[in-house]
């Protein structure tokens, strides 16, 4: 079972999310919390494979309980909820460890297998304002030169793939792209999050426009 846990400052909003998400055999909502604090706390007193965040919460937004759940729970995969027009706050989620961001209005169908995608450990993307996040925004919050520095400790082939990660290709689309297995994939990203310091896949793609990967192409 998928552990998860639904923090809103909105008892409807996590009442809602609950409901969809019981209708998946293989979830389970085993926490619930009003704020920050009570979602960080919830995730270092069980175990939770998949939080989902609100962003703006009170006492402790969700992007500070984000923070701490990636240093105390770090088995615990963070998605932020996120209402459109918020990219500046989903860019510094992104950066302090969450694994992606949903919209509020997400669909039923897309929440449940965005959880599933969330406790394998692939990306949680709303694909509506992916592209204008990664654009706009990521490229000016981290100075380039810094992060082309940690790509050169890369390979050609790590390269490769962490430029197609930055596309919000899944492995096994990079594996078809590139022409490897996808046991290969796996292995260059996971050296890939070793050599950088990047936390998971999401900051990792962050970390391929900073350094102007797919511009380079």
């Amino acid at each position: 079972m998928i552990r998860v846990l639904i923090a809103d400052d909105e008892a409807l909003m996590r009442a809602g999310i609950k409901l969809i998400l019981e209708n998946a055999e293989d979830i389970e909502v085993v926490a619930e919390a009003g704020d920050g604090h009570e979602a960080a706390a919830a995730c270092r007193d069980r175990t939770i494979d998949v939080a989902l965040l609100d962003i703006q919460m009170p006492n402790r937004d969700g992007i500070a309980a984000a923070e701490d759940i990636a240093r105390t729970s770090p088995a615990t995969h963070v998605v932020m909820l996120t209402a459109f027009g918020e990219e500046q706050s989903v860019t510094r989620a992104l950066r302090v460890g969450a694994s992606g961001f949903l919209l509020k209005d997400t669909g039923p169908t897309e929440l449940i297998h965005a959880v599933r995608l969330a406790a394998s450990g692939e990306p949680v993307l709303a694909p509506r304002i992916t592209r204008q996040l990664m654009e706009r925004h990521v490229r000016s919050a981290q100075d380039t030169q810094a992060a082309r520095s940690k790509v050169e400790s890369l390979t050609a082939a790590e390269r490769n793939v962490l430029r197609l990660l930055g596309t919000g290709l899944s492995n096994a689309e990079i594996a078809d792209e590139l022409y490897l297995s996808a046991s290969t994939v796996k292995a260059h990203i996971s050296r890939i999050l070793t050599r950088t310091g990047c936390a998971n896949r999401v900051q990792a793609a962050v970390l391929a426009h900073d350094a102007e990967l797919l511009t380079d192409h």
